[in-house]
């Protein structure tokens, strides 16, 4: 039975649920760099990246870090664990990995049956500057770089690295010395 009672529920709830759906809009992803609080956990000078949210953070003191926007691995070719920032290189020449070239040699066909290394510059897919990633002194092949396309950072689409936008990846390797603890999770 339809009462007084139900009915003016019916009616605040009507009210009110606009609101709250609004309230819940999905936040959309915005790569800009932006200082943020971090988990208490994670110390000074440590850069953490989550592939997921396609966000690395650059702790900067206790419970507080710089967020930028990142791309990274598609499925089956992501880093994750523990590796250092053993090398930087600004506009660092690039050579795809031999199983970057076997997967896809048409994509890399300038690279096969030679050892041709692209130079730097404005069109080396590493962009303006890398981080090297190494684990127990070894390179890992992985690095934090930047990119000549623009358009994928906030997905999963490279060989595994992880992209920044050429501008963000300067303003992170002047802050990160040699050295740097990396954590992909």
């Amino acid at each position: 039975m339809f009462t007084r009672r139900t009915f003016l529920a019916a009616t605040a709830a009507a009210t009110v649920l606009p609101e709250m759906a609004a309230a819940k809009k999905a936040v959309e992803y915005d790569p800009t760099p932006q200082f943020v609080r971090i988990k208490k956990q994670f110390l000074p000078g440590q850069l953490l990246i989550l592939p997921r949210s396609f966000y690395l953070y650059y702790v900067t003191e206790p419970r507080k870090a710089v967020r930028y926007g990142c791309g990274v691995g598609k499925a089956g070719l992501e880093f994750t664990g523990t590796a250092t920032i053993d090398v930087k290189k600004e506009w660092p020449t690039w050579r795809p990995t031999d199983e970057m070239i076997e997967r896809d040699p048409v994509a890399y066909s300038k690279f096969v049956d030679n050892d041709y290394v692209q130079p730097g510059g404005g069109d080396n897919p590493l962009g303006a500057r890398a981080l090297y990633l190494f684990q127990n002194g070894v390179d890992t092949y992985f690095r934090i770089h930047g990119t000549t396309q623009p358009q994928t950072i906030g997905r999963a689409v490279s060989n595994g690295c992880i992209r920044m936008l050429n501008e963000h990846v300067v303003d992170l390797y002047e802050r990160v010395p040699i050295g740097t603890v990396v954590t992909v999770l």
